[in-house]
């Protein structure tokens, strides 16, 4: 194991380190789902908060319009599944990088227990916004 002693061997250790968390990073903010035809080819990333009043997901998704976007609620999950399209498809430019996921994507957002209100889904900055009040169990 290289040590400070070892200056280029240190600098190289370090280095990999970088990219390594670098590339684990690119993994996690858009995950490749096994794409089969008509099936999802990817999960936007989500951050879920939670207050004793409601839940509040934030799916990353920029360039994707809201008409392209739908919301469906499943017992204990939440899922949201779209479209986003090339952007220059079909034009007189050839692709030389793709690194931005395109296509169908889906995302599965699991609740847990209990009943909620899905309220009006706001797009902010490339990502939906969604609010969840807690609704109280009926006794």
């Amino acid at each position: 194991m290289p040590n400070r002693d070892n200056p280029p061997g240190w600098i190289w250790s370090q280095a990999w380190s970088v990219l390594e968390q670098a590339e684990r990073l690119q993994r996690q903010f858009f995950r490749l789902s096994g794409a089969r035809h008509g099936q999802p080819a990817w999960e936007p990333p989500v951050d879920v908060f939670e207050d004793e009043r409601e839940i509040v997901v934030v799916v990353a998704m920029p360039g994707v319009p809201p008409e392209r976007v739908e919301v469906a609620s499943e017992p204990g999950a939440l899922v949201v599944r779209g479209t986003r399209a090339l952007p220059l498809a079909g034009g007189r430019h050839r692709l030389r990088q793709l690194e931005i996921p395109y296509g169908a994507f889906e995302r599965r957002i699991v609740l847990g227990g209990g009943r909620y209100e899905i309220g009006r889904p706001e797009l902010s900055q490339g990502c939906l916004v969604l609010r969840l009040r807690k609704l109280e169990a009926r006794r």
